[in-house]
């Protein structure tokens, strides 16, 4: 059988997720604030502890990303490159070193919710719009002083958190929350559904051939929703710390595995 992920056949053609690299490039919105280090501290696993520096420190990120394998096929077949996204980056220490981790993820296609679970990102389903800018005409923001651009989630028919952010100036970077190697949990339950995993590692991952584009820094108001299945109001913004808009790309291949827990036999 062949196939990086199910379905695996003969051929290997019906496999929902393409041979590594990933490649992806995209434009991004991010808002960090400072909750509660207390309300970061319950979403850590066992093995994690809070940030040394600015433990209450979050960002939320709206995405538009175009992503493809080596062979490029999916550029010139657009439903299966383009996506978006909205995740949610904590930071956190483990085994003494200090990474950022996704907390929280929506995604609005099959293959990137199957991508995260690969890679450990908890993705979800969700509906994720962000304002795209222009050049021309009326229809949207220009990447300059005074350009606003809106963000919006919903899962499950209910709005989950929407903002507004507005350009006061260009910047170097997209803020600091997200900018450490990723840690993630990658857990399967047993089949015998009877508490244990099959599979429960704690994993590190970072990309390769990353640049940064065009970056701006500015002024942004977040709302954050409640839903009886989700929990992002879990992390309510206290503090106001920055927000950007800023271009990105980044190719992807493997992670490493810090931590894997002995499993009982059956």
């Amino acid at each position: 059988m062949s196939g990086f992920y199910y379905p695996r056949t003969a051929s290997g053609k019906s496999a929902i997720l393409p041979p590594v690299p990933w490649h992806y490039s995209g434009e991004l919105i991010t808002f960090e604030y400072r909750t509660d280090p207390k309300a970061i501290a319950a979403l850590l696993p066992e093995g994690f502890e809070l940030a040394d520096e600015d433990p209450g420190a979050v960002a939320a990120i709206w995405a538009d990303w175009q992503s493809c394998s080596d062979d490029f096929n999916e550029i010139l077949d657009p439903v299966r490159c383009q996506y978006k996204e909205m995740f949610v980056v904590i930071r956190c220490k483990f085994q003494g070193k200090h990474y950022s981790r996704c907390a929280f993820i929506w995604v609005d296609k099959d293959f990137a919710i199957i991508r995260g679970q690969h890679q450990g990102y908890p993705k979800k389903l969700g509906s994720i719009h962000m304002s795209r800018p222009v050049t021309l005409g009326k229809a949207g923001p220009r990447l300059e002083v005074g350009g606003k651009f809106g963000a919006t989630l919903a899962a499950y028919d209910r709005r989950l958190a929407e903002g507004v952010f507005t350009i006061t100036g260009t910047a170097e970077k997209p803020g600091f929350v997200n900018g450490l190697p990723m840690a993630h949990n990658r857990w399967y339950p047993a089949i015998e559904t009877n508490g244990t995993d099959s599979l429960s590692e704690v994993v590190t991952m970072s990309g390769f051939d990353a640049q940064m584009g065009r970056c701006f820094k500015g002024d942004f108001e977040l709302s954050l929703f409640d839903s009886p299945v989700e929990e992002l109001t879990s992390l309510p913004i206290l503090e106001k710390i920055g927000a950007y808009w800023h271009e990105v790309c980044v190719s992807w291949k493997a992670g490493t595995t810090l931590a894997r827990k002995t499993l009982p036999d059956f």
